[in-house]
């Protein structure tokens, strides 16, 4: 088969699924062992038609697909990819870029210049801020933080790419209590341990206390690496930046926020207020495929002081040279050399939507959120624990029976994502089990919204009556 005829052939079954994804059951219950057989077996002694499968793969995967492309997938922070985004990612899997230098690819290099300047005018920061293409928020928290450490230790006298950590001179990590896990992750990667930081507590939202951390800064006598978040995972909760960032001047400190879906408040005038005092930070890490809605893997990092970023990052060899001592090599700021040209579907989706195009997609997906928040809040048996900052709703299913929480919870969970209306998935917060919704997918729309609460309604239904029943016959 022609390579043509191949490729109409997948673009016919990718679009016949995307043309599903609204009407389509978020999720099936699928058993592992059942994907396994399906699209499993001995590998094949000898060659497969491409089509035969393409076509298998096709109807084998399917029961395991999640349509977290729809508009009514609210768990993780996933937003479905836009049509622009999807088609400008199959242009990059075609033309199959390494994107790494400019002498691999010009057009990858130009276009990540070009996409970075555009994010960096729509967040409002510092023009000449450095900027990589990352797989998405926990490298971009790693690019950012190995460039922290880099300048912290400089500004000791050790060169830490050169010297390792053996020996360095210390400096101490402070993070939120609610700081995410990726930004551990990172820490564990460079070296610096998860549990070797130092933690400020947190009020009932989950924003960093001021006051708590002045304290735990007048105890601290080295160099200060000091994690904030912008966007609390769940609750949508920022921490105060601005004052963060001003009871850190006049010391040695490196202020890093990570924004992985919060920092796209700043595109939008009603809810830039959220990220005041973004533009101080070192550093910032924050997710492409979360709220700019383009296919996974994309995130990005923004970091101040450049040549710490390239310090930390590059690596080089004799035949990588550019084609031009101004031309952009893009592994100067990301932990990686070969790798797909994420910025792409970036560029297509900032210039289709445009800046008004972005600040309307946050915007709405905000009002969706505090719709689902205001129908569910009214509702016996359910309370809302958060304020609905941004996009994210935490809900507390009550039981019958409060020893049974975790249960229960759990129970109406499973119930949702077995009707397949919709997808929500569980948490914790401050001890209590909770649901969490979050409202990231440009294509949601009010009528989702309801539909899903109706879902949310009768799973708390059936799960009551069934749990009093139990308790009835006990």
């Amino acid at each position: 088969m022609k390579c043509a005829q191949l490729l109409q052939e997948t673009c016919d079954l990718a679009v016949e699924f995307l043309q599903q994804t609204p009407d389509r059951p978020v999720a099936h219950a699928v058993g592992f062992r059942s994907l396994l057989e399906a699209v499993g077996g001995p590998l094949p002694d000898s060659p497969t038609p491409a089509l035969d499968v393409i076509e298998h793969l096709a109807h084998a995967a399917d029961p395991g697909l999640v349509a977290s492309a729809g508009p009514r997938y609210f768990g993780f922070v996933t937003g479905g990819a836009l049509p622009v985004a999807v088609a400008a990612d199959w242009l990059t899997t075609a033309w199959d870029q390494n994107a790494f230098c400019y002498a691999s690819s010009p057009a990858a290099a130009a276009v990540e210049e070009i996409a970075t300047g555009w994010l960096l005018d729509l967040f409002s920061l510092p023009s000449d801020m450095s900027v990589g293409f990352t797989t998405g928020a926990t490298m971009s928290n790693f690019s950012a933080l190995a460039a922290a450490r880099r300048a912290l230790l400089a500004g000791c006298g050790w060169n830490v790419e050169e010297q390792g950590l053996a020996g360095a001179p210390p400096f101490t990590v402070v993070t939120s209590d609610e700081s995410h896990a990726s930004v551990f992750a990172a820490l564990q990667m460079l070296g610096l341990g998860r549990s070797r930081v130092t933690r400020v507590p947190t009020d009932n939202q989950g924003r960093m206390r001021v006051t708590e951390l002045a304290k735990v800064l007048d105890r601290i006598e080295t160099p200060v690496l000091l994690c904030a978040q912008a966007g609390n995972v769940n609750t949508g909760a920022f921490d105060p930046i601005a004052d963060i960032a001003n009871i850190l001047r006049g010391r040695e400190a490196w202020l890093h926020v990570d924004g992985a879906f919060g920092l796209w408040a700043a595109a939008s005038p009603k809810y830039a207020g959220l990220v005041d005092g973004i533009a101080l930070a070192d550093s910032i890490a924050v997710d492409c495929h979360k709220w700019l809605n383009v296919p996974y893997d994309s995130g990005v990092v923004m970091v101040r002081d450049r040549e710490a970023h390239r310090a930390a990052m590059t690596l080089n060899a004799p035949y990588y040279g550019s084609g031009s001592e101004r031309a952009r090599d893009n592994f100067n700021w990301v932990p990686e050399n070969s790798r797909r040209a994420r910025a792409f579907p970036v560029y297509a989706a900032l210039r289709t939507l445009g800046r008004q195009g972005v600040a309307d997609l946050i915007e709405r997906c905000c009002s969706l959120a505090r719709r689902m928040a205001d129908r569910l809040r009214s509702q016996p048996g359910l309370e809302l624990l958060n304020d609905v900052v941004l996009n994210q709703v935490l809900i507390r299913v009550i039981p019958p029976e409060p020893s049974a929480a975790p249960s229960f919870t759990a129970d109406v969970i499973r119930r949702i994502q077995e009707e397949g209306v919709c997808w929500l998935g569980g948490t914790h917060w401050h001890g209590t089990p909770a649901i969490r919704a979050s409202v990231s997918n440009w294509s949601t729309t009010e009528a989702d919204i309801d539909i899903s609460v109706d879902s949310v309604l009768r799973s708390v239904e059936a799960a009551t009556r069934d749990s009093e029943a139990v308790m009835a016959w006990r």
